[in-house]
């Protein structure tokens, strides 16, 4: 069996075997604590220039299909696994996730220490790392391994949205009558959220990352959605521009992860890098009005700054903290006081993940019929 190392930037290194395709690959090592749903995070954008490590010791059990994918490939930068399935076995699967990886050129990883590998991140945070299989872990030492790996981008400062979003806009037809038109920015979409809007009367137009306030009210849209993505909310200045725009115009707005970020610092907030990030599908989250807590699925390596004492001062009148997670504190939802807009830091689409919050996409509709 060919050699296999994941390095990581504090020059900690993991030896194993190569699963999925071989070479080199580069990115944040970062940790996913969801036991179910690894086709859904392997193809979600937020997850870009991310390699992934799986907190869940059995992965690919129920091989891959064509119906649970949240984009058209997988968005990966590499994958750490503890043990892979030898068979894929399942009445929907289409195939097995390590010829998936491979087909993709996705790099990969199948290490006996994930549950090591997982402490070690929750202690130093998350960092850069790679992965070097086959040839490339062989011949150049350890030493120059871990050389290239500090010389890689960092994720702070990176602006990955543009590069995941849809090149040309999209419609995805409501399920039913038609009740509401969305234009929806994509930030690195996934495929499941307009989906949820579709099922509730909306045609949805899905565009691309750069659209500007311009392109999105030529629409005449009933409201708004900025969708999660990949990157540091502080490279994305045109999404905040143009969400200001919208803003002044008083269209009804949601956003989810990215896309609350985006919102965040479009009222004047800051964001900050987490030291591990949320990723998983089982990420508490409470409901400041009501005290309702939502078990709720999350990825992403930011979140904004704001007061969590009470209202706040915006260009767009007062805001408010709505939600809060209660493993860390950190914000996990916002919205006007005096305008129609609100925005959460999860995935209430569940897919994968629980559906505790799929409810907000009935709020935004309540937003859209509010207008009317």
């Amino acid at each position: 069996m060919n050699p296999a190392l994941l390095v990581l930037e504090d020059g900690r290194v993991f030896r194993g075997t190569p699963y999925g395709a071989e070479g080199e690959t580069f990115g944040e090592m970062v940790f996913n604590t969801g036991m179910t749903g690894y086709q859904e995070t392997l193809t979600d954008p937020s997850y870009a220039r991310q390699i992934v490590a799986m907190t869940s010791p059995h992965i690919g059990n129920t091989g891959v299909n064509d119906e649970d994918p949240e984009s058209g490939r997988i968005q990966v930068a590499g994958y750490v696994v503890r043990e892979p399935a030898r068979v894929a076995s399942n009445w929907r699967a289409t195939g097995s996730l390590g010829s998936a990886l491979r087909d993709q050129g996705v790099v990969g990883i199948a290490i006996p220490g994930t549950r090591a590998l997982t402490r070690h991140l929750r202690d130093k945070g998350a960092m850069r790392a790679a992965i070097f299989s086959g040839t490339a872990a062989v011949a150049p030492g350890e030493d120059a391994l871990l050389e290239r790996v500090r010389r890689s981008p960092s994720m702070e400062g990176a602006d990955l949205a543009r590069d995941v979003s849809t090149k040309e806009r999209y419609v995805v037809r409501a399920k039913g009558t038609k009740r509401f038109t969305v234009a929806a920015v994509d930030l690195g979409i996934k495929a499941m959220t307009p989906y949820r809007m579709s099922e509730r009367g909306c045609e949805v137009h899905v565009l691309p990352a750069t659209s500007t306030a311009e392109d999105v009210l030529a629409l005449d849209p009933d409201g708004v959605f900025f969708s999660n993505g990949p990157g540091d909310p502080a490279a994305a200045g045109y999404a905040v521009d143009a969400l200001r725009g919208v803003l002044d115009a008083g269209t009804p707005f949601f956003g989810i992860c990215f896309g609350n970020q985006i919102f965040g610092r479009a009222l004047g907030l800051g964001t900050y890098k987490l030291r591990f990030g949320h990723r998983g599908i089982n990420q508490p989250v409470q409901d400041r009005a009501t005290g309702r807590v939502d078990v709720s699925a999350h990825n992403h390596g930011f979140a904004v700054d704001a007061p969590t004492d009470g209202p706040f001062d915006t260009p767009y009148g007062p805001a408010e903290v709505t939600h809060v997670n209660l493993n860390d504190g950190c914000v996990e939802g916002l919205r006007l006081l005096e305008r129609p807009a609100f925005s959460v830091q999860y995935h209430p689409e569940a897919a994968a993940g629980p559906h505790d919050a799929s409810g907000l996409f009935d709020r935004f509709r309540e937003l859209m019929e509010g207008p009317r």
